[in-house]
């Protein structure tokens, strides 16, 4: 027996030393960290990767549920920065997208809506139909309504599309606020002028002239804002002023095409037509101004503010109607002269100020000058190879490209963190 287990003494050690077991033991923790370095430490560099294989492969006859993670063994780990940070960036490259996206829709709007009421309004007025001309008095008085049904309509959107939210806010906004709807009789008869003026100018002058000339309420504004609202205007804006009355004086210089377009106009002259334009310019300006002091000084939606302004605006408008126009209405009634085109005009400058104010927060200075500029040149191009009722020389092309200059420079603003607005 001694013998025997003297036989089997030495033996022992060396079944021992075969055995794997208590070497891989560090490897069934989970990681396999251990085993690693202590053969790491007897065969070399190149040990690391059989230990790791072999340890992989025990986990994967044992069935582990989830691969292990570096740092926490056995439990998973939340996404990581980099997923978050990626997410982040897309959505933020999607909101630029979006806001460039509106910035063109916003322009496109801008210049369709200024070149398409000029050149829709000035036609009108020169196309030669059998029967009476639409009065362009009436015309302001239905644009007047349809804006009192757009503005009533966005307000009923605003309110959850509920009839009894709309009373309410009618009710509360307009009805109980008298003085507060008084206000708005001042710009609203204004407006009204302002809009029979436009029809008067377009009748008068081709669509060319006139929206280079009208760039002149750039100027009444300007004045109006430093007297009213106690603005504080840069030096570019300044200089933006006087090229802008330059240009517009190289516009109207006498040329021998007037003799030709003279012959094409409906009624009255050049003159009345400059008089009409530059009237209109001073009653936009300080209209806008009155009533940029009325929204700044109350809470009221711009919506609202456009309600109390058509509803003023339609009785004015009633009563331009029966001072100018009785006689011709009781003659051939409201709607004389009205077809497709005089229906299209009446749109458009009715929802053509509502359009704007929705798209015009997306639209900076520079956006609605590049809006400007091109409507002046389509109008150009326009009047010229459709209407044929204009024919540009070198000084119109000057003082065209001072009056662009200016519009631009006007809204320039060089520090807009640090430029004073008000004095």
């Amino acid at each position: 027996m001694e013998l025997a287990n003297a036989k089997m003494g030495p033996a022992e050690p060396s079944r021992e030393r075969r055995s794997p077991g208590p070497r891989r033991q560090p490897e069934r923790l989970g990681d396999g960290t251990a085993g690693t370095r202590k053969r790491l430490s007897r065969t070399g560099p190149a040990a690391p990767t059989a230990a790791v294989a072999s340890g992989a492969a025990l986990q994967g006859k044992r069935g582990t549920r989830r691969a292990p993670q570096p740092g926490a063994p056995g439990r998973a780990e939340p996404p990581p920065p980099v997923r978050a940070a990626g997410r982040a960036a897309r959505k933020a490259n999607e909101d630029k997208t979006m806001s460039a996206n509106l910035k063109y829709l916003s322009l496109g709007i801008l210049v369709f809506q200024t070149t398409s009421l000029v050149l829709t309004m000035r036609y009108s007025r020169t196309l030669k139909e059998e029967g009476p001309r639409y009065l362009s008095s009436t015309a302001v008085v239905v644009a007047e309504l349809l804006k009192i049904m757009a503005c009533i309509l966005l307000v009923y959107k605003d309110s959850k599309c509920s009839l009894r939210a709309l009373n309410r806010i009618l009710h509360d906004e307009i009805l109980n606020k008298p003085m507060e709807t008084l206000k708005l009789a001042i710009p609203s008869g204004i407006y009204t002028l302002q809009n029979n003026l436009l029809y008067v100018a377009l009748s008068n002058l081709d669509a060319a002239t006139y929206q280079v000339t009208y760039q002149l309420k750039i100027l009444t504004t300007a004045l109006f804002s430093v007297s009213m609202l106690s603005k504080k205007l840069s030096v570019y804006q300044w200089l933006s002023l006087v090229i802008l009355m330059t240009g517009v004086a190289f516009v109207q210089w006498p040329s021998d095409s007037q003799e030709l377009n003279s012959k094409e106009l409906s009624a009255g002259s050049q003159f009345v037509g400059l008089m009409a334009v530059l009237t209109a310019c001073f009653s936009s300006g300080f209209a806008g101004v009155y009533f940029e002091k009325i929204l700044k000084e109350t809470k009221q939606s711009v919506w609202i503010r456009n309600i109390q302004l058509g509803f003023f605006g339609s009785i004015f408008g009633l009563m331009g109607v029966y001072v100018y126009d009785g006689e011709l209405v009781s003659k051939n009634g409201f709607f004389q002269g009205y077809n497709r085109l005089t229906w299209i005009v009446v749109v458009l400058q009715a929802l053509g100020g509502l359009v704007i104010a929705a798209v015009i927060k997306y639209a900076d200075n520079i956006l609605k000058g590049f809006a400007t500029s091109l409507s002046i040149i389509l109008s150009t191009l326009i009047s010229y190879f459709w209407l044929q009722d204009f024919v540009p020389t070198s000084v119109f092309f000057l003082g065209a490209i001072l009056v662009i200059t200016a519009t631009f420079l006007y809204g320039y603003d060089p520090k807009p963190a640090g430029n004073p607005t008000k004095a």
